[in-house]
């Protein structure tokens, strides 16, 4: 990308904190809204998305979502051997369904694939890679996947902080 437009945008955006032109004053809906991203991400994820840094964003939603993981099962682990450690069909730490019947063990089991891939293929390289852009609509898409998770969690039962 060109480094003159990329100086202009990030002094474009540091300009809009000084201007009335910011979607939420002009009465329309924040992108995360529009998109019903989970309210429980941290605050920093929408920080970080209002200030054009993208793949920050959706690092750190899918770090909480790690660390969410971790602290419900009391595992130390993360990361994909977590999602597989505490999610599994057949004695799951973190129970997403009553994992009785052939369906619910399926999804049980869809739920588990959707954690640990997750972290493996939006997390990992967003923690590991550096120089990793992403649009503001992949960061929506990968924000609405993160809310996803985290409502399955919340109807399981679970308490996120």
């Amino acid at each position: 990308m060109d480094s003159n437009f990329t100086r202009f945008e990030a002094i474009a955006r540091g300009a809009l904190a000084f201007t009335d032109a910011s979607t939420e004053k002009a009465g329309e809906l924040h992108p995360f809204e529009s998109r019903d991203v989970h309210p429980r991400l941290p605050q920093i994820v929408r920080d970080l998305f209002d200030d054009g840094h993208f793949a920050q964003a959706t690092f750190e939603a899918f770090k909480y979502i790690d660390k969410e993981i971790q602290r419900l099962s009391g595992d130390s682990e993360s990361g994909f051997k977590l999602m597989m450690k505490v999610l599994p069909e057949t004695s799951p730490v973190i129970k997403l369904t009553k994992c009785s019947t052939t369906s619910e063990k399926d999804e049980q089991k869809g739920f588990q694939f959707l954690f640990a891939g997750s972290v493996l293929a939006i997390r990992n390289p967003r923690g590991h890679e550096y120089g990793i852009r992403d649009t503001p609509d992949t960061c929506l898409d990968h924000l609405s996947l993160a809310s996803l998770l985290i409502r399955r969690l919340e109807q399981a039962g679970y308490v996120l902080t």
